[in-house]
């Protein structure tokens, strides 16, 4: 019997993606034959919800794999429990990547709970490379609304939209 793990999701709230993200995927895709990325409604998160809508969200990773050439992910949009969205997908894993000691304390909670819920489901982490270590979503929102360029951390067609969003 082969256990091996052919699909994986990939999920996140992405608000917005950034190259450390990108990074993560296109490792990823190294790793396995098919990766889903799944991006989280997140309608609360730290309690303020999005900068960007979910449809915004997805558009954007979609734009940026084509804009740095990474080839063969699927970009889904998901609501509710990530083991329930692997099913419906048809996924045996969950890849996530990990910047500090800080995400792995985090998301190794959330891989337990997640193998309590679907023992069937693989988690596997992924470090991120040295250039991207610093690099969050926060830092890079808080960053452009401020004024200050993103275009080191982000892909081109991401900082446009951050440069719009933040200059109304």
């Amino acid at each position: 019997m082969d256990n091996s793990v052919l699909h994986v999701v990939l999920p996140g709230t992405y608000d917005p993606v950034t190259l450390g993200h990108l990074d993560v995927i296109r490792r990823a895709t190294r790793l396995f034959p098919q990766v889903t990325v799944g991006v989280a409604a997140s309608r609360a998160k730290r309690g303020v919800g999005t900068a960007f809508s979910q449809e915004e969200r997805v558009c954007m990773i979609e734009e940026s794999l084509e804009e740095l050439g990474i080839e063969g992910v699927n970009v889904r949009a998901f609501d509710g429990l990530l083991v329930d969205f692997c099913r419906e997908v048809g996924a045996g894993g969950v890849v996530k990547g990990l910047r500090a000691m800080t995400d792995f304390e985090f998301e190794l909670q959330q891989a337990d709970l997640n193998a309590h819920l679907a023992p069937d489901i693989e988690s596997v982490f992924v470090m991120a490379s040295p250039e991207f270590g610093y690099v969050s979503s926060s830092i890079v929102r808080e960053l452009a609304s401020l004024g200050s360029g993103v275009d080191t951390l982000v892909p081109q067609c991401v900082a446009s939209r951050l440069a719009s969003h933040f200059a109304s």
